[in-house]
């Protein structure tokens, strides 16, 4: 039998969720287990799971194999899972028969252990809320808040309906604006893989054949290959150079979290994206708010927990202004207006959602309002960047086939 937790001593590994949400992990140094908790609670961190650093190191979690532990599992699994204990939910099932199904249905993969794992808190006495929250990288804090809530109310077969509903929409969203992103990038990197062809394989042919002129070769000739010999001599180093940056980049991008948040501010501001991105932020934060309302969460705790499930600074860091100003007794579509980030018609449909007694309604029709400007957002951007590509593409490869074969015209004009 394990000794207690209280007896436990030296450095603890622990999981749990920030002021705004966010999964965090460490390892912290404490007398025992009861101090680091309290430790834990003083910085602001909701703890998950909380296990001596020797022991999490060397045993897994119950039911997932160390094999298992290291698969992915997708939010389109989580989704999936959600639906699915919903409709068993609402079918009458108890909640346990309702996971053995799940935990069958999902199989030997990554997902099973997990769902075991949930199972094996939950006949243990837990809530199920509970139970998710120990795993934050998989179920954020607004799915176990929600879920908490529904629990207490006693409508969890519904609320994971919604919460189901939710995701599915952010996903259809987020696919949106990442295929709108997608294309232009992969037809930028499919010209510079042809433009880098050229350059190293097709312009050192040319120059064997330009060699036996004897004569000066046109001024756009001579920069295409010098060009092409600068690339020559750097290419050993260029593409060790590029992966090292791109390495360190993401490293920056995940670790130093200020960098993000000017990525992100930076991003509204793109000429064509940036409308786009903001919708789509709109849309989140709206979809997320209405959700938190209807589950019957506070205001101001709906807006401190939809501050960091926002998915721009921007939009969190104005929820939260907004939460101080509603603290303070201001009105929500007042605060919204103060912020200067919210648009107009946002802020009039939120004033008559709160006149109307009808706040997570109307903040749902903003959602859905701009999830379909984001559609034709995406549809017009996709229909003006297409010529638009093609015709630098055509500049690009076309310059340099016309700077090739300049000298070929010359002979020919000469003869």
């Amino acid at each position: 039998m394990p000794a207690p937790e209280r007896s436990q001593g030296g450095r603890f590994r622990w999981e749990g969720l920030d002021r705004h949400g966010r999964p965090q992990r460490g390892v912290l140094q404490a007398r025992d287990a009861t101090a680091a908790r309290q430790a834990l609670r003083r910085d602001g961190v909701r703890v998950a799971r909380l296990q001596p650093a020797d022991t999490a190191a060397a045993t897994p979690a119950p039911g997932i194999s160390a094999r298992r532990g290291r698969r992915r599992i997708t939010d389109k699994q989580i989704v999936l899972f959600t639906r699915q204990l919903a409709t068993m939910l609402q079918a009458g099932l108890p909640l346990l028969q309702a996971l053995d199904i799940a935990i069958r249905g999902a199989g030997a993969d990554a997902l099973g252990g997990l769902l075991a794992t949930i199972r094996q808190d939950v006949a243990r006495g837990d809530s199920l809320h509970a139970a998710l929250a120990r795993h934050p990288q998989r179920f954020d804090a607004l799915f176990c808040q929600l879920v908490r809530a529904a629990e207490s109310a006693g409508v969890l077969d519904s609320m994971l309906a919604r919460i189901a509903s939710y995701r599915e929409k952010s996903l259809a969203l987020r696919g949106k604006v990442r295929a709108a992103l997608a294309y232009p990038c992969a037809v930028v990197l499919v010209a510079v893989a042809v433009t880098v062809v050229i350059m190293l394989w097709v312009v050192p042919a040319f120059e064997q054949m330009f060699r036996h002129f004897g004569a000066e070769l046109p001024l756009p000739t001579r920069i295409v290959m010098s060009l092409a010999h600068a690339l020559t001599q750097a290419w050993p180093w260029l593409l060790p150079g590029l992966a090292i940056a791109v390495l360190a980049g993401l490293q920056a991008w995940r670790r130093w979290l200020p960098l993000g948040q000017h990525a992100q501010r930076l991003s509204l501001r793109l000429p064509l994206l940036g409308g786009l991105l903001r919708q789509a932020a709109l849309a989140r934060w709206s979809r997320t708010f209405g959700t938190l309302l209807g589950a019957g969460i506070a205001l101001v705790q709906a807006l401190e927990t939809v501050a960091g499930a926002a998915g721009n600074v921007v939009i969190g860091q104005a929820s939260l202004a907004v939460r101080d100003a509603v603290r303070n007794g201001a009105s929500l579509h007042a605060a919204m207006q103060a912020t200067g980030v919210f648009p107009d018609l946002a802020v009039q449909m939120t004033a008559v959602g709160e006149e109307t007694g009808t706040l997570d309604a109307m903040l749902i029709k903003i959602a859905e309002l701009n999830e379909r400007e984001v559609d034709d957002t995406v549809t017009a951007l996709t229909s003006l960047m297409e010529p638009a590509i093609m015709t630098v593409l055509g500049l690009v490869i076309g310059g340099l086939v016309i700077a090739l074969y300049l000298p070929v015209f010359r002979m020919g004009s000469v003869v």
